[in-house]
């Protein structure tokens, strides 16, 4: 018998994570999908401040403490989840539950008031949420979801959170560039995935649909995602692709196609995530060489506190024709 709760996860998993995650981090990394990690959540400053959220937080007997790498992050003993959750600060939208990786996608985009932007695969609204915070309610965000059930949880976080300004979008998000050519200043991507940053020993049911299939039609997807956000955001703007995949299939490699397709059109701009735990695009997957400049992308590798991400930030140099078939 094996006592280890990583014993569960599936071995082709296992044995990727080995070949992507530098082998210092490699048994820390694993361990992660076996811990209860702490309650995380955004003050939504549309609707609060942070020392009022604070206060009334603690006076249910909650213990919040600050994220140093944002100013409006708190975190939570894990048992302390289910108490934040049923909250009045959580039901009237002042307080948003979000994992702390998924609070580094707005910032790292970081959209100005006044400007264009859009969420291309929205729901259920968090990082469209800090946008609009973000923003200050000040100029355009536009929301795509192309999901019909998640489309509307999408527009009830908006109202709940008070940043009904959001104009939202039933749409396929592969279609959006064809139609809002070089609309936007800037546009967040947080492409539908494997979503493997969210296995849980615990649960099996976290890697039910897991497996080469599943990842393979997701990088499908995601490719034709990014290459409409990038049809979508004007010259000069910039364009934030971001997974909880950790599957290089849905991250280097997607970016990679997209720049090779595109011939200059875009290009890669270095990110500084304020956290400690990352790492730089792979330079090498499969035995295969990766272009250089994908150690722009940053890898937030899972901790105790924190799930996996992976992020991209690309810069449109010039406008991009029709795309070509297959």
């Amino acid at each position: 018998m094996n006592d280890d709760p990583t014993h569960q996860l599936p071995s082709e998993f296992v044995a990727r994570l080995r070949a992507i995650v530098p082998e210092p981090a490699f048994a820390d990394v694993l361990a992660s999908f076996a811990l209860a990690k702490p309650a995380t959540a955004r003050i939504n400053t549309l609707q609060t401040e942070v020392p009022a959220a604070l206060a009334e937080l603690a006076a249910l007997g909650l213990t919040p403490a600050p994220v140093a790498w944002l100013p409006e992050a708190i975190a939570l003993p894990a048992d302390e989840k289910r108490t934040l959750t049923a909250s009045a600060a959580v039901g009237a939208g002042r307080v948003y539950v979000q994992g702390l990786s998924s609070m580094l996608a707005a910032p790292a985009l970081a959209p100005e008031p006044g400007e264009e932007v859009l969420d291309l695969a929205a729901a259920p609204g968090g990082k469209t949420l800090h946008l609009a915070a973000l923003m200050g309610g000040a100029g355009r965000l536009a929301a795509v979801e192309s999901v019909r059930g998640r489309f509307f949880t999408l527009k009830e976080n908006l109202v709940r959170y008070g940043a009904e300004f959001v104009e939202t979008y039933n749409s396929d998000g592969r279609a959006v560039g064809r139609k809002t050519r070089e609309r936007f200043d800037r546009v967040l991507l947080d492409a539908p995935c494997s979503s493997e940053a969210r296995f849980d020993c615990r649960d099996p049911e976290t890697w039910q649909y897991w497996g080469p299939r599943k990842i393979a039609e997701c990088a499908r997807k995601q490719k034709a995602l990014l290459r409409s956000a990038l049809e979508a955001v004007r010259v000069g703007g910039r364009v934030l692709y971001c997974t909880c995949s950790l599957a290089p299939e849905e991250n280097e490699l997607v970016v990679a196609h997209t720049l090779r397709r595109l011939q200059g059109a875009a290009e890669l701009v270095p990110l500084a995530i304020p956290v400690a735990n990352v790492h730089t695009g792979l330079a090498r997957w499969n035995d295969k060489t990766l272009p250089g400049e994908l150690a722009h992308c940053v890898r937030v590798l899972p901790t105790a506190d924190m799930d996996a991400l992976f992020l991209a930030l690309l810069e449109k140099r010039r406008s991009i024709g029709a795309a070509a078939p297959g």
